[in-house]
């Protein structure tokens, strides 16, 4: 059977999926029910009661709790809300109000960003909110192009870079060694440049061996650099998104900073529910048995992707796929070997046909700045939210929409 007529077949189905973004499925979700019903019994972490105002850097056990996460000592970290989004958010507009240890960034008319693409839509969205001029530059197996970025930071209106360093979204790749080393390192012509390290899967593998990452605080202070990297992290898909924790974590002087302006923006974060999650989880080692169980629910709906991928398009040299050992998306490349482009459209295109045939896949340049991805050729493969069925389904639907793209 022709590619068209397949296509034909699928969409007589009247299918109705949705692999737009990377949510938790309900299966993921009911794993965390018990943070619903835990007893309120003890309100104390310490001489901190939870249930009243102050603590405004968090519970110093969850602030032991992300610190473990993130390799770095609990002194330096802050606890907030639900949102880690948020605090990048917030992080970035003080410094563009206020400054990152030096000039406030909104003095420089010119100030840019760079995107490692394909990358985090959302982290692109803040800084284009902020008027910054975005750069892009290529992402690669171990990271971002440092050749590209070290050039980049040698313009003193370059300010920082967003990096998704474990389990890239959508690539799903974990920076190597020397990309963590030569980040830490390198020369920057801004004196205030920072690091937005959003570690947001540093506990989500699906292997029992995962990578590892490099320290890139201990990188940054040994190379004299320590206020250049601000981390960041969350439990929103270890349980329910919407009633995670989220933390940030830095240097000395910039939690000094932040702690500073915090302190006139709140009084302090919800420590009730705070205390909830370290009843839930306990220390890292529990965290760590509750994301196996994640791992068994997710890893089979990504095995049924790479599955589908391969035995369908597989040698047809028309596309490209990532193979994550973690994290939440797969990150596919359009184009023929003798070109990057299929004969028949781009990615615009697959994702259109798809749609036709009742699968909603994420916009075509999402990963890239301001939605435009120049190539038209990537799109992010989000599989956790359906069923595996309906990942096998929405998968064999997308690999028949790029065959016909391809004029198969």
């Amino acid at each position: 059977m022709s590619a068209a007529a397949e296509y034909a077949r699928l969409k007589g189905l009247s299918l109705s999926l949705d692999m737009t973004r990377g949510k938790p499925c309900p299966a993921q979700l009911d794993l965390s029910n018990r943070l619903l019903s835990l007893p309120a019994d003890d309100f104390l972490d310490g001489d901190i009661d939870a249930r009243n105002y102050g603590g405004i850097d968090g519970l110093p056990a969850v602030k032991q709790l992300f610190a473990d996460i993130l390799g770095v000592n609990s002194e330096n970290v802050i606890v907030g809300g639900n949102s880690s989004l948020a605090m990048m958010y917030d992080a970035i507009a003080r410094a563009c109000q206020f400054g990152a240890g030096g000039d406030a960034w909104n003095c420089d008319a010119r100030r840019k960003f760079i995107c490692a693409v394909p990358g985090y839509d959302r982290h692109f969205a803040i800084t284009a909110h902020f008027g910054f001029e975005l750069i892009a530059v290529d992402m690669t197996a171990d990271g971002p192009d440092m050749s590209q970025v070290e050039a980049a930071v040698a313009d003193a209106a370059v300010k920082g870079i967003w990096c998704v360093p474990k389990y890239s979204n959508p690539s799903g790749v974990c920076y190597s060694d020397d990309t963590v080393r030569r980040l830490a390192e390198m020369k920057t012509a801004a004196a205030d440049f920072r690091i937005f390290w959003d570690n947001a899967y540093a506990e989500h593998h699906f292997t029992a061996d995962p990578p590892t990452l490099a320290n890139i605080a201990e990188l940054c202070a040994a190379a004299g650099n320590a206020r250049r990297v601000i981390q960041f992290a969350s439990t929103s898909k270890m349980c329910h998104p919407g009633s995670g924790v989220a933390a940030m974590a830095s240097d000395a002087a910039n939690i000094a900073d932040a702690r500073t302006q915090m302190a006139v923006q709140t009084i302090g974060p919800d420590k009730i529910n705070q205390l909830r999650l370290l009843k839930f989880f306990g220390d890292l080692d529990g965290l760590r048995a509750h994301m196996k169980k994640h791992a068994a629910i997710i890893a089979p709906k990504f095995d049924a992707v790479q599955e589908i991928l391969a035995r369908e398009l597989g040698g047809l040299g028309i596309a490209k796929w990532s193979k994550p050992q973690g994290g939440y998306f797969i990150s596919l490349d359009l184009g023929t070997d003798s070109g990057m482009n299929l004969p028949g459209g781009g990615a615009k295109r697959v994702v259109e046909l798809a749609g036709e045939a009742g699968v909603k896949l994420t916009a075509a340049g999402a990963p890239f700045p301001h939605g435009a991805d120049p190539h038209d050729r990537n799109i992010r493969i989000a599989p956790t939210f359906p069923s595996v069925d309906e990942v096998r389904q929405a998968t064999e639907v997308l690999a028949v929409c790029i065959k016909v793209a391809a004029g198969m």
